[in-house]
């Protein structure tokens, strides 16, 4: 069967992404896709994630608006795989104010690495029930207008 006229065949049509540059990208919308620069954004993350205080929790969207790239929470949680042994990391959770699921590790075993961020949540007050905590209680909300040392 002979492809139609004006349509390309399979062996020749592209695949979406195929032959794009290197840079990272993501798409954002209502905007042409813009490139998110990964380690300057790494190091805002981390600078908001250090200003959580004690007995509150952010969400992984919260932190990426934060840090001037909103609708990029995946990336917070790919900052947080790679962050500085000092960060308070274990403050960040989901947007239904649950802990996050996590790649299991050879060193520890399925669920370990959640029930450590909860008992360490609980350690700073932060209550759960049936493993969800209430945002409306525990979300912190940075003061109007507050920025990161970097901006």
């Amino acid at each position: 069967m002979r492809p139609r006229a004006g349509t390309a065949s399979a062996a020749t049509r592209r695949r979406p992404g195929a032959g794009a540059p290197a840079v990272q990208r993501r798409a954002t919308h209502g905007s042409p896709r813009k490139a998110v620069e990964i380690e300057g954004f790494r190091e805002r993350v981390y600078a908001w994630i250090r200003r959580i205080p004690r007995g509150k929790v952010a969400t992984y969207g919260q932190i990426a608006a934060l840090a001037g790239a909103p609708r990029n929470a995946r990336r917070v949680g790919q900052a947080l795989g790679s962050a500085p042994g000092d960060l308070p990391w274990q403050r960040v959770i989901n947007a239904q104010g649950r802990v996050s699921a996590r790649a299991p590790r050879p060193d520890r075993g399925l669920g370990a690495r959640e029930a450590e961020q909860e008992r360490l949540l609980k350690a700073e007050g932060v209550a759960f029930v049936r493993g969800r905590t209430d945002l409306a209680r525990y979300r912190w909300r940075p003061r109007a207008g507050a920025t990161t040392p970097f901006r």
